[in-house]
């Protein structure tokens, strides 16, 4: 329904580029690349609309290696909200730490928001990445 971000726009299966779309690099964690997802650059919310029909949300979320392989001070903070309420806060993420799984019950949730915000305060390269990310619908 709608994308806002922080830096450049939201890139469909790409880490968040800065300039047009489709410039940014391939997804990666570990150096293990992923074909399917988005990244933004915090602040960032995408929603989308489900309607009440999908039962299962699912991701990997979390500071993409692009990001940390420009800069180790980044760190996001990653949100799932269904409705208004609060499904999934990831906590800090960094690109040392990792991505977060997300396994979520999506059951009667007709707006999704997928949320991204800065998690210390700084201007570093907080491009994050929802890896793998899927609706299941019944």
């Amino acid at each position: 329904m709608s994308a806002t971000n922080g830096r450049g726009p939201v890139e469909r299966d790409r880490s968040n580029g800065r300039k047009a779309a489709g410039d940014g690099t391939p997804i990666s964690f570990g150096g293990v690349t992923y074909a399917k997802g988005l990244g933004v650059h915090a602040p960032s919310e995408v929603v989308y609309h489900l309607g009440g029909t999908a039962d299962r949300f699912t991701a990997l979320v979390g500071i993409d290696d692009f990001s940390t392989n420009q800069g180790a001070t980044g760190a996001t903070k990653a949100s799932v909200r269904g409705d208004g309420k609060v499904l999934f806060t990831s906590g800090k993420l960094t690109g040392a730490g990792g991505p977060v799984q997300v396994d979520l019950d999506v059951r009667g949730v007709k707006l999704l928001h997928l949320v991204v915000e800065d998690a210390n305060a700084n201007t570093a390269l907080d491009h994050t990445s929802w890896a793998l990310a899927r609706v299941t619908v019944r």
